[in-house]
């Protein structure tokens, strides 16, 4: 396994769509129309599967950015 500098960042677990809703209390829906939309959150394609991290959720929940206009 890689190991840059940040070996926090590179070593936390990637989810799912799935994971991600249920992490934010959301549905599985919600978070693809975000996607679908580009209401800016946090994810990464990853062969044909949209990823996300815990800690970039948490830092666009806190950025305000979810609150969407």
């Amino acid at each position: 396994m890689y190991k840059g500098t940040d070996s926090m960042e590179n070593n936390e677990k990637w989810i799912s769509i799935e994971e991600a809703a249920e992490y934010l209390g959301v549905k599985p829906r919600t978070v693809r129309d975000w996607l679908k939309k580009e209401k800016g959150i946090p994810a990464h394609k990853i062969g044909k599967q949209w990823k996300f991290r815990y800690s970039d959720l948490d830092d666009w929940v806190q950025s305000g950015q979810s609150a969407g206009n």
